[in-house]
């Protein structure tokens, strides 16, 4: 998910009132019709262009639905959780709201989500793309449907890279080291690694698969504390010290990371093809490319969903089904991925010129039968916790990678528990 502020954001109970009936009932009738159905609808903030495209979209579902207003409020990633959190306590959720999918067990468990499979024919099922429908079905139902979708891969400076001697990208992490102390001795940063805010978790996780690890066990318990592991971790702890990556890797979230490589200043880095139109538009003169994970023992990479959903104490259900519906025909569905940079999660998007014959994003598309899902399970907010805690300790130096995972496997193991 991309992150940052919010063109606009508010927290606030935003339900429009109803205009008070006045004069004779008859008379009013019509107009009591037009505006007796309100929704409204929070969007997380993704780019610049996430506002106006969802006041666009209400606009348009305004003008073919006479009677129903949307409201749409913009907020950022980093309070959205928090916001929805004060909303629900306080019993004025929006109807509809953008989450990440790896929150939707625990909305599920409180029962504020709404099920969605009774509004839902086998034709408009028909229409995702299996892959990234799958991980907001819980206990054989629907409840959120796949608003972005996104895999990683290498992003690296063709220049930096040609120069190390790796002209397509590396392949291996040991090929990542070998060009980072080349690009070092140039005077640039070899790999872009985040230390900071969300996903720092997720960085490491690239290494741990990719030599074979695992998060959690068949039985539920943490299963990163492993040999694979304690080398991914070691890995990065190595390529910190030598000063293979930016100094002070603990102040940079992904999108510093990101800014970095559209600077020029960094070699490779991991991130999601939405950075293809953050190049686009703002250092369009930059020459890079795109390749998969770098390979330990073995190739995978991570994908994620983000889901939008429809909480249960919604008093316009059925105006909410109609405005998803709407979200989710072809047109729209292109506008949003393509403006935002994301992988096509419906059939009739994959379908579509910019994205069946843009070569840069298939290279995401061709990952994903090796992606992993963040698993959705109670507690994982807190086992991710718990691995960022470890991986921050090691690159900051105070901890080795054997004893930080150590640490970390406990604390997440209470946490997936419910300690």
């Amino acid at each position: 998910m991309k992150t940052g502020a919010p063109e606009s954001a508010s927290a606030g109970v935003r339900r429009r009132p109803l205009i008070a009936a006045a004069g004779s009932a008859l008379a009013l009738a019509p107009f009591a019709a037009r505006a007796a159905t309100s929704l409204h609808v929070t969007v997380a903030y993704y780019s610049a262009a996430t506002g106006p495209y969802f006041q666009q979209m209400a606009k348009a579902f305004e003008a073919a639905n006479p009677g129903i207003t949307v409201k749409i409020d913009v907020v950022n990633w980093d309070t959205l959780l928090q916001t929805l959190q004060t909303d629900i306590s306080g019993g004025v959720t929006p109807d509809l709201s953008i989450i990440g999918t790896r929150w939707l067990l625990t909305f599920v468990k409180d029962g504020v989500a709404e099920p969605l499979d009774h509004f839902m024919t086998p034709q408009f099922r028909d229409r995702f793309i299996g892959t990234f429908l799958e991980p907001a079905e819980i206990g054989g139902k629907v409840y959120g449907l796949p608003i972005a979708a996104s895999a990683r891969a290498m992003f690296y400076n063709k220049d930096m890279l040609t120069k190390a001697g790796f002209p397509d990208g590396p392949k291996t992490w040991d090929d990542v080291v070998a060009a980072a102390r080349k690009i070092k001795a140039a005077g640039g940063y070899g790999f872009g690694l985040q230390g900071k805010a969300i996903e720092t978790d997720v960085y490491w996780y690239y290494a741990l698969w990719s030599y074979g690890g695992e998060l959690i066990d068949k039985d539920g318990k943490a299963a990163f504390d492993s040999p694979a592991g304690i080398k991914a971790l070691t890995l990065y702890q190595t390529m910190v010290k030598e000063g293979l990556t930016q100094p002070g890797v603990t102040d940079y979230t992904r999108e510093d990371v990101q800014n970095l490589f559209k600077q020029g200043r960094v070699g490779m880095m991991i991130t999601a093809p939405f950075l293809i139109n953050q190049i686009a538009a703002e250092a369009p003169k930059l020459q890079y490319g795109i390749c998969p994970v770098p390979r330990g023992t073995t190739s995978a990479t991570y994908a994620v969903t983000d889901s939008i959903v429809m909480f249960s104490n919604s008093r316009a259900k059925d105006a909410a089904w109609k405005f998803l519906d709407f979200l989710f025909t072809k047109n729209p569905r292109v506008t949003f991925s393509k403006n935002e940079g994301f992988l096509p999660t419906t059939k009739a998007e994959a379908a579509d010129p910019y994205f069946a014959d843009n070569k840069q994003l298939q290279i995401f598309v061709s990952l994903l039968p090796e992606a992993r899902f963040a698993p959705t399970i109670p507690g994982w907010e807190g086992m991710a916790q718990a691995v960022t805690d470890a991986v921050q300790s090691v690159y900051l130096g105070k901890a080795d990678p054997a004893a930080a995972l150590k640490l970390a496997s406990t604390k997440a193991d209470q946490a997936l528990k419910g300690d």
